[in-house]
């Protein structure tokens, strides 16, 4: 199963405070919108998401059809597949995608610890 580009996406404060902490650490921004509220940021493959107000909590997020650097993946996994082939597996998921449709969608499950995780294809 291809997951996509991974990242990690956490819930921020203030969104200034935490980019100019990340900055320190060696990541650039590459996307978002302070305007929005979340900027993605990078570290080399290293990517994070900082999102002031968007959600509790952290979460890890593949986005299937993507890699590292957020360009098209000629083949992937489609998100519904990948909830097909985790419902086969036993995985209950918090949010399912509409299996009748295609293009861009996501889905919710956590880890048998509560940690969120977001599969979210963009294309």
């Amino acid at each position: 199963m291809k997951l996509g580009a991974f990242s990690i996406s956490l819930s921020v404060k203030d969104l200034n405070k935490s980019k100019d902490f990340y900055e320190k650490l060696g990541f650039t921004e590459m996307g978002g919108s302070p305007e929005l509220n979340y900027l993605i940021m990078k570290n080399e493959d290293h990517i994070i998401g900082l999102f002031q107000a968007m959600f509790d909590g952290n979460m890890l997020t593949f986005n299937p059809g993507w890699d590292q650097n957020a360009q098209n993946l000629e083949s992937f996994d489609d998100v519904r597949d990948i909830q097909k082939h985790l419902k086969n597996e036993g995985v209950t998921l918090d949010k399912e995608a509409d299996e009748t449709t295609s293009g861009p969608a996501h889905i919710y499950l956590k880890d048998p610890d509560g940690n969120m995780i977001l599969i979210d294809q963009h294309r």
